[in-house]
């Protein structure tokens, strides 16, 4: 007796999945679809591209993973989350499927070899994320046995699915997912490997400080682009022995004196507005020309973070009051001096 289900063309399998998708929403699931797209390539980005090139060199993989590629194309993985050593996803198929998929952490003795021989070559986490790399960084990056990706060994299937083979079609679909998700969400790459990306540009930074005074070539902020960026008003002072000029923080009139000459209150930003939408956050975002992750930056949280705050569209946030006070402070900043204060803070 045949075990499988009937045959479902292309089309009924989407039908399947637009009502699987609104069902699982109905049921309250936080979905993060990975949405239908043409074309050839499964990725774009230097992170998503060298995440399905990593796969597709494994004899273990290569014969198996183009069988999931029109069901990743077709929009038929209803749901990818990347955590910590694990993704979890949801495949539409002649019915819903549960993907579990588990990765060996990076082993530290790998990841601390990878910190020393990217040392000094990385000039900021955005050219991180954004594969701004050397050749040189890519090949380590990269590299088959002592790079950031996992090789088959470290990675644990399971599909809930009749098919008994060890990499079926909906497991090859979630695998590319993947790397389609890198795309957007290059920082997803360390947290499934179980590292803090920012520890490759902690080491480049330490490097670089090492340096003597005279051939530091970090950049430093002008007193007027910091008042710009944090909404500080600092002057400078200079003694009468002449320099060394020192920096004085403004914070409003002497409270100490008995009387204080009355000064008006500075006018409101005409523009700034306060934020407190998902759709107020994506305004927000597009008006300083930035992607989620360079958003996130500046607004001290993650990019799933932005990315899920956008998607409430214009539903009341809960925020908290950290984020909320964030958010307003950046609300009246112009995008010249929302870059200011991204490349500031990497």
């Amino acid at each position: 007796m045949d075990d499988y289900q009937p045959y479902v063309t292309a089309a009924q399998r989407k039908l399947l999945a637009q009502k699987q998708i609104k069902a699982l929403k109905a049921e309250g699931y936080d979905l993060q679809p990975i949405e239908p797209f043409g074309g050839n390539k499964i990725a774009k980005s230097f992170w998503g591209h060298a995440w399905c090139r990593h796969l597709e060199a494994f004899s273990d993989y290569e014969n198996r993973l183009p069988r999931g590629r029109s069901y990743l194309k077709n929009g038929f993985v209803c749901h990818l989350e990347i955590t910590p050593g694990f993704v979890h996803a949801l495949v539409a198929g002649s019915e819903r499927y549960e993907i579990n998929i588990s990765i060996t952490p990076l082993p530290a003795k790998t990841w601390d070899h990878l910190k020393q021989r990217c040392s000094g070559k990385i000039g900021s986490l955005i050219e991180l994320l954004q594969g701004k790399l050397s050749s040189e960084v890519m090949r380590i990056v990269t590299d088959p046995q002592d790079g950031l990706f996992p090789s088959p060994k470290e990675i644990q299937l399971s599909c809930d699915c009749p098919d008994y083979a060890d990499l079926c079609k909906h497991l090859a679909a979630v695998l590319y997912g993947i790397g389609r998700r890198l795309d957007d969400q290059p920082e997803l790459l360390f947290t499934l490997r179980g590292v803090d990306q920012a520890e490759l540009v902690t080491d480049t930074l330490g490097s670089t400080l090492q340096q003597s005074p005279g051939t530091s070539k970090r950049r430093r902020l002008a007193p007027s682009s910091l008042t710009d960026i944090f909404g500080v008003d600092l002057t400078l002072e200079q003694s009468e022995e002449g320099p060394p000029s020192k920096v004085r923080l403004d914070l409003g009139p002497d409270r100490t004196a008995q009387k204080p000459t009355p000064k008006s209150p500075p006018a409101k930003p005409t523009s700034a507005k306060t934020i407190t939408t998902g759709q107020h956050v994506t305004q927000l975002r597009e008006t300083f020309g930035m992607t989620e992750y360079e958003f996130a930056i500046i607004a001290e949280v993650s990019a799933t973070t932005v990315r899920n705050w956008e998607s409430k569209g214009p539903t009341t946030l809960r925020l908290r009051a950290p984020n909320s006070a964030t958010l307003q402070t950046l609300a009246p900043l112009t995008p010249e001096a929302a870059w200011d204060r991204l490349n500031y803070l990497v």
